[in-house]
């Protein structure tokens, strides 16, 4: 599998039951893209949820709160429509222990212009939203 955004290498990650309420479509899967940081539906769900501070050291370690920050990073292309979606995902990192708009600020200078949104300015915008 490639991203349809930038035609990057994906990284699967599945999406316990209690998170997928804030998924467009009912997938049991996300597929994360290790370039562009674009996230897509996945079919196919892996046993485990993968190490995602391979695909950057700002992603929390502990899958309680690294699940939730990759759907947040996955949903910002659409901050408008998923406000709600985006709101709840910031206390569920929150609530696992990472700050998530350090994360964000962390990821923005990693991915900077690769990334598959303006990561730096939507960290602003995150922020009024808290």
């Amino acid at each position: 599998m490639s991203c349809s955004h930038c035609g990057g290498a994906l990284v699967a990650v599945p999406v316990r039951a209690d998170l997928r309420e804030y998924l467009p479509g009912d997938a049991p899967a996300v597929a994360l893209c290790r370039a562009c940081l674009a996230m897509e539906p996945a079919d196919e769900s892996p046993d485990d949820v993968p190490n995602l501070t391979d695909l950057d050291d700002a992603f929390p370690a502990s899958a309680d709160a690294a699940v939730p920050m990759a759907l947040l990073v996955g949903l910002l292309d659409s901050l408008a429509v998923h406000r709600a979606e985006i709101t709840a995902l910031l206390e569920r990192v929150e609530r696992a222990g990472t700050d998530p708009l350090l994360a964000v600020d962390r990821l923005a200078d990693s991915y900077g212009d690769d990334a598959h949104v303006d990561l730096g300015r939507r960290r602003h915008q995150l922020e009024q939203l808290l």
